[in-house]
C-alpha cells in the first residue's frame, strides 16, 4: 500500500501571550512564517478577528503584505477573510495586489463568521446577519472578479492590478452549508475541525460529491484545520496542553478526551502526532492539514511546529 504524503500548513491568530504588546506579537508572526518556510510547511495563513484583546489579526491583507516581504517561497493567505463584512471588489483588489507583489504565492481564504462581538460587527459593516444572507451573491462577485468576468450595472469592472496568476481560492467552514458554497462556486474547501462539534468526513464528502469544476479550481481540493500541541514526549505535550484555553482543552485535565475532542486537539510527541494525522488523513480523505498551535509561550509554540515538521516533513 502506497504511503500517504501529508502536507502541513500553519494557521496563525497573531496572539498576545503574557505581557506581549501587538508589535511584539506581530514580530512573532513573522518569525513563525519564516520558520515554517524553512521547515517545509506549505502555507502560512492568518485569521481575521476584531476587537479581541488577545489577538492582533485584524487587517489580514496588511499583515500578509509584510509577511510576504519577509519570506521567499511559502504561500501566504487569509484563514479566513470574513467576506460578509466587505464588498467583492475591495477584497479582490487587495488580494490581486498581494498576488502581484508575490506571484504564485497567494491564497484567498474566505469565511462567513463575524469575527467579533455583535457591536463590533455593526461598527465594521452594519447588519452582519443581512450580509451573511448575501453570501452567495458575494461569492459570485469574488469569483467573477477573479476570472475577469464581473459586470456591475452593465459595465465590466476589473480588479486591478491584474496579477500574473490569480490567488488560490478556498472557502473555510465547519458545516455542510459552507461545503455547499465551496462546491457550487468551484473553490477549495478547508474544514475547521479544531472549532467544530461535528466530525468532518461527512462534510468533506458532501463537498466532493457536489463539486462543480471552475476556472479557479478544476477538481475538489480539501484540507483540515486542527489544533496541535507537540513536545519531545507525550507527557510534556499533555502538560503544555493543559495550559490552553478551555475552548481547546476538552478532557485534557482528566485524560478522558472523546474521539471528537481528539480530532480537535492533537497532543503528543512527534511520533504520536504523526500517527494521529496519518489516521485522520485516511478518515477525511485529505492530504493537507492546517496546524494551529496556541501554547501560550512563543518559544514553546515555535518548538511545537519545529518538532512536528521533524516528525512529518523530513
Amino acid at each position: 500500500m502506497k504511503e500517504r504524503t501529508i502536507k502541513l500548513s500553519v494557521l496563525d491568530l497573531a496572539p498576545l501571550f503574557g505581557e506581549a504588546d501587538s508589535t511584539f506579537a506581530l514580530g512573532q508572526a513573522v518569525e513563525l512564517a519564516q520558520t515554517a518556510e524553512r521547515l517545509g510547511y506549505s502555507r502560512y495563513w492568518v485569521a481575521e478577528h476584531h476587537d479581541m484583546p488577545g489577538l492582533a489579526c485584524t487587517s489580514t491583507e496588511v499583515l500578509l503584505s509584510h509577511i510576504g516581504a519577509k519570506t521567499r517561497s511559502i504561500r501566504i493567505g487569509s484563514g479566513a477573510l470574513l467576506l460578509p463584512h466587505y464588498k467583492p471588489l475591495k477584497v479582490v483588489e487587495s488580494f490581486h495586489m498581494l498576488a502581484s507583489l508575490y506571484p504564485g504565492r497567494v491564497d484567498l481564504g474566505l469565511g462567513r463568521a463575524p469575527g467579533g462581538a455583535g457591536e463590533v460587527s455593526l461598527a465594521l459593516s452594519g447588519n452582519f446577519l443581512e450580509n451573511v444572507w448575501k453570501m452567495p451573491e458575494l461569492l459570485k462577485g469574488v469569483t467573477e472578479l477573479l476570472q475577469g468576468k464581473y459586470v456591475y450595472e452593465g459595465r465590466p469592472i476589473t480588479a486591478r492590478p491584474v496579477p500574473p496568476a490569480a490567488p488560490e481560492v478556498w472557502l473555510l467552514g465547519t458545516n455542510k452549508k459552507s461545503a455547499a458554497y465551496a462546491a457550487e462556486f468551484g473553490t477549495g474547501y478547508a474544514f475547521g475541525q479544531f472549532m467544530s462539534d461535528v466530525p468532518g468526513e461527512e462534510t468533506l464528502q458532501a463537498y466532493r460529491d457536489a463539486f462543480t469544476p471552475s476556472p479557479l479550481t478544476a477538481a475538489p481540493r480539501a484540507m483540515v484545520a486542527v489544533n496541535v500541541v507537540c513536545a519531545e514526549t507525550d507527557e510534556e505535550a499533555e502538560r503544555l496542553a493543559a495550559s490552553l484555553t478551555a475552548v481547546f482543552q476538552q478532557g485534557v485535565e482528566t485524560g478522558e478526551r472523546s474521539p471528537l475532542a481528539d480530532r480537535k486537539l492533537l497532543v503528543g510527541s512527534p511520533e504520536s502526532i504523526r500517527g494521529k494525522l496519518e489516521g485522520l488523513s485516511v478518515v477525511y480523505g485529505a492530504d493537507e492539514f492546517m496546524i494551529l498551535t496556541m501554547i501560550p509561550d512563543y518559544r514553546k509554540r515555535l518548538r511545537s511546529y519545529e518538532l512536528l515538521a521533524q516528525g512529518m516533513l523530513t
